[in-house]
């Protein structure tokens, strides 16, 4: 098993992953980055465990010889910015979407890219390793850096079309749901001429409005929000502030995958290339093909996402818009990362021409469920996966076995895997209509289930 999921690694924090792990984490990528640097930059999120976990990794980081620069609470795209700036590599204290309880760490490349998975072999290789610890004259230090979330703000800023936005009069509601958005999305919108009104708008690790994970069940506030103050658009982030979802002018939820196809169809052009995993929509597919680009599907995950770009880039394909349903967007002209201000941006220079409910229109005719199936331990987990694959390998349908099983209807499909992050098993269905889905999604849950 990995120690290194799809997107980093996470754990309750004191029990599955303690500070102890975090410091073990931070020696060995020190271990990896160490021919190449003798500097790196630390951020976190919002949760109550993250200054602990941040001290953790920078005596981990300084124990090993490295100078650190101590970002405090900045989003996880506004890391990578920084990385990328100063040519220094990066960890993330962060759980992502994960529940309060959760802590995590994501490691950055000096580029501002996530690491690929070879290189994240590497550093788990290192962990098996006994740590190395410089002389007492030798140790680093570290210091506190103010101006991270300003630059990342501004790079924002100079590099979307403030006229277009700011020309709309857009009123927003920006829900960054107590998490590291919170320092960055509501001044960055007002600057791009937007009005702004915020909900769940104070940093706070208890995440105490809502859960950081921002779907459609955890938004009520924001609908009701936009509903009250006539707004154009709501925003909403999860913890780290990788991922943007919307509510429309209507106060409805705006599905994902509707989102993702709606600002492709903006970005593409005849021969780009579009990078999706694997639980992708029948709605990206259809616009590519009319914009004559290419998918590639890959493992879900922003790993594995990261890595087909640079692999599609190579071979000399322009990678126009990459990312999946759940918000998490990546534009790699600006920077191959998932940034949830800067998608939140693009969309609304799309809602300066046409409101949100028409732009996603033409792409509301799928409908999507998700199931979380919860497994207590390894042999629970191995039945379920075992069910799973008899149903799917005797299916009458065309299976996709690139990430988990996924079972192609042609009215609709069916994908069955397991999470790299939480001690679940993911089925996502999407089909015409909403019985259809159910029904799709019933006969996989029922498979695991059972067992087979």
């Amino acid at each position: 098993m990995h120690v290194f999921g799809s997107s980093g690694v996470r754990g309750v924090a004191g029990e599955e992953l303690t500070p102890q792990d975090a410091m073990r984490v931070a020696q060995a990528a020190g271990s990896v980055w160490a021919t190449d640097t003798e500097r790196v930059a630390v951020a976190r999120d919002t949760r109550t465990t993250g200054r602990t976990y941040e001290n953790a990794v920078t005596s981990g980081f300084t124990g090993h010889g490295f100078d650190v620069d101590r970002l405090g609470v900045v989003p996880t795209p506004g890391l990578q910015a920084y990385c990328e700036a100063e040519g220094v590599p990066g960890l993330m204290v962060t759980a992502s979407h994960n529940p309060p309880a959760y802590n995590g760490i994501k490691l950055i490349g000096a580029d501002g890219v996530e690491l690929s998975r070879e290189t994240l072999d590497e550093v788990e290789r290192a962990l098996d390793a006994a740590p190395s610890h410089a002389t007492w004259d030798r140790m680093g230090t570290d210091r506190r850096v103010e101006r991270a979330r300003r630059d990342y703000r501004a790079g924002i800023r100079e590099t979307v079309d403030r006229e277009r936005i700011a020309g709309a009069d857009l009123t927003v509601v920006v829900d960054p749901g107590h998490g590291a958005g919170a320092l960055v999305s509501p001044d960055l919108f007002r600057e791009l001429g937007c009005t702004v009104h915020t909900v769940n708008g104070q940093p706070d690790g208890h995440f105490p409005g809502r859960n950081p994970e921002p779907v459609a069940a955890t938004l009520g506030d924001l609908r009701s929000y936009v509903g009250a103050t006539d707004a154009d658009l709501g925003i909403a982030h999860d913890g780290d502030g990788d991922r943007a979802m919307f509510v429309d002018e209507r106060g409805e939820h705006i599905d994902g995958s509707a989102m993702f196809a709606a600002l492709a169809a903006a970005e593409l052009g005849a021969g780009d290339g579009v990078v999706s995993a694997v639980n992708a929509s029948q709605r990206l597919v259809d616009v590519v093909e009319a914009a004559g680009a290419t998918l590639s599907l890959t493992p879900i995950g922003s790993t594995y996402i990261v890595s087909r770009i640079k692999e599609r880039q190579a071979e000399g394909t322009h990678v126009a818009i990459a990312g999946e349903g759940n918000g998490g967007v990546l534009f790699p002209d600006y920077r191959i990362a998932r940034d949830g201000a800067y998608t939140a941006a693009r969309f609304c220079e799309l809602v300066a021409d046409q409101p949100a409910s028409e732009l996603v229109a033409p792409y509301d005719d799928y409908y999507n469920v998700r199931r979380n199936l919860h497994v207590d331990d390894e042999a629970a987990r191995e039945a379920m996966l075992s069910g799973i694959e008899t149903y799917a390998t005797d299916a009458a349908a065309d299976l996709d076995t690139t990430d988990g099983w996924r079972l192609d209807y042609g009215d609709g499909w069916v994908l069955a895997r397991p999470s790299g992050t939480e001690p679940v098993v993911r089925v996502y269905a999407e089909a015409r209509t909403p019985e259809r889905a159910e029904e799709l999604a019933g006969q996989m849950v029922g498979a695991a289930e059972r067992g087979e």
